[in-house]
């Protein structure tokens, strides 16, 4: 399955606010049918402690397109899509809709 990966920094003092958020929707029934309407078949998320302090959320979305489903979350005018990036906004400090797509290029993926 294809997958996209990027890290996004998280606001200071808004950690715990990600983790709780995003353990909480892993068990709700409207995130996994918005997710299913974006083409995502499974994300994953890890927070990240840099040696400076600073915290990464790092993104992990499996899709058949992963940039249609990114495209889907940033853009939807669903309510739940709507209010997911308003969370991203206030945890990440930008706004989905209008920040450009995370800049990753992939590097090496290995299957042993």
């Amino acid at each position: 399955m294809p997958a996209f990966a990027f890290a996004a920094p998280i606001l200071p003092g808004k950690e715990q606010l990600d983790a709780e958020t995003m353990q909480r929707l892993a068990s709700n029934d409207e995130y996994a049918e918005a997710r299913r309407a974006a083409g995502v078949t499974r994300e994953a998320i890890w927070h990240q402690k840099l040696p400076d302090g600073t915290t990464l959320a790092i993104v992990l979305l499996e899709a058949d397109d992963p940039q249609a489903a990114f495209g889907h979350i940033a853009t939807s005018d669903a309510e739940f899509d709507r209010s997911f990036r308003a969370m991203v906004q206030e945890v990440h400090g930008f706004d989905l809709a209008t920040a450009p797509p995370p800049d990753v290029r992939p590097i090496a993926d290995t299957t042993f």
